[in-house]
């Protein structure tokens, strides 16, 4: 049976561990370039058996969250270029993800303070994004009402997502991941109760409400392959203001055989009902994840949500997943790996510097000495 310390191969690569470091915003990057600082902090953390990155805005309207560093730009490219040197000197594989918020973001973040852009121009007041408030302070303040999105410019941003992954693929990165979790853009799409569209991309089928997400997969993969091509995908998640549907289970098994026929490198889904007793930590139960593996049955399925050693292997030995992914340990815990395999304890991430400042809760946290412990 597969434990969480057995390699994995994966697009080429062999994964040390099936770890693996899930995207986090921390914002850092007031210039939207990573610099060494960012380098850093993901070379410190590179025994994750995959790094992916935070959320990397395709185009300046893409963006939601002050501090992000994008992938558009020369510049962006360059300061990436430094991050996957600093992981891949230490061993690591590192994917990109590509990500455009839709309607979760501020008019504050936007060319011109223009609104931001969505499947819809519905507002919703339960969103709220990290950016400069009233008094020109970070914070989280409500989201901008979004205005409806051409049909010309749904299909400008497919080339967007391609243009980003062949720009990851400079940088250096291994691969990428689309962003089509949580709420933001891709989802905004896909959920037919946010989704009022009329044409092409609307929610009156399933797959026409799903046509934006297999277009940017298809466009991304022309640019750099399948295999080097990820998606995260959060069935039944309710962040930033998704409304619940029918058709879930549907929608995203569909998803997954579209994932399968197109053969992508992995399928990583986002557990959004972390701190609810769920059983085996996911709000998507075993039997969900036997019908997902059932539909995307090659690639690696990875899931991420509170996860812990023990439902990350009881997982594994159930053959429902491939890899299994942490997000809030690694804040804390740049060699969580070791801990894990060690039996060390975790160190708890200090919630008032995930986002925003400098080296403070960012890149200051030490690795375990069982010397200094003993």
């Amino acid at each position: 049976m597969p434990q969480l310390f057995d390699s994995y191969p994966l697009s080429g690569h062999t994964l040390a561990n099936r770890t693996v470091m899930a995207p986090m915003t921390r914002a850092r990057s007031p210039s939207h370039v990573p610099d060494e600082m960012v380098a850093t902090y993901y070379r410190q953390r590179a025994s994750a058996g995959l790094i992916v990155t935070e959320g990397v805005p395709v185009s300046p309207a893409a963006h939601g969250v002050l501090y992000v560093p994008g992938i558009y730009t020369p510049e962006q490219v360059a300061g990436w270029r430094k991050v996957t040197e600093a992981v891949h000197a230490e061993g690591g594989v590192i994917f990109a993800q590509l990500w455009h918020v839709g309607r979760a973001s501020h008019a504050s973040l936007q060319a011109d303070g223009q609104a931001p852009v969505s499947s819809t121009s519905q507002a919703s007041d339960k969103i709220m994004v990290f950016a400069l408030d009233a008094e020109g302070k970070p914070g989280f303040i409500p989201a901008t009402p979004p205005r409806a999105m051409t049909t010309a410019e749904v299909q400008q941003t497919v080339q967007d997502f391609a243009q980003a992954a062949a720009n990851a693929i400079e940088a250096g990165f291994d691969g990428i991941e689309i962003h089509s979790a949580n709420g933001y853009l891709l989802e905004q799409f896909l959920n037919p109760v946010v989704n009022d569209r009329t044409d092409q991309y609307g929610a009156d089928t399933m797959k026409n409400r799903c046509r934006f997400v297999l277009e940017i997969v298809d466009a991304v993969i022309e640019r750099i392959g399948a295999q080097r091509t990820g998606i995260r995908f959060s069935p039944w998640g309710n962040f930033n203001d998704m409304p619940a549907y029918d058709e879930t289970a549907q929608t995203y098994l569909y998803l997954a055989g579209e994932m399968a026929n197109r053969e992508v490198a992995y399928v990583h889904l986002m557990d959004q009902h972390v701190g609810q007793g769920r059983p085996d930590a996911s709000g998507i139960n075993l039997d969900y994840l036997q019908l997902m593996r059932a539909a995307y049955p090659r690639g690696a399925l990875i899931l991420a949500g509170n996860m812990t050693l023990d439902t990350g292997n009881r997982l594994l030995e159930a053959g429902v997943l491939d890899l299994i992914g942490f997000g809030q340990p690694f804040i804390s815990n740049p060699d969580l790996v070791e801990r894990l395999r060690n039996g060390w304890p975790l160190a708890t991430p200090n919630r008032k510097t995930y986002y925003g400042g400098g080296a403070e809760g960012y890149t200051d946290y030490p690795a375990y000495d069982p010397a200094a412990a003993s």
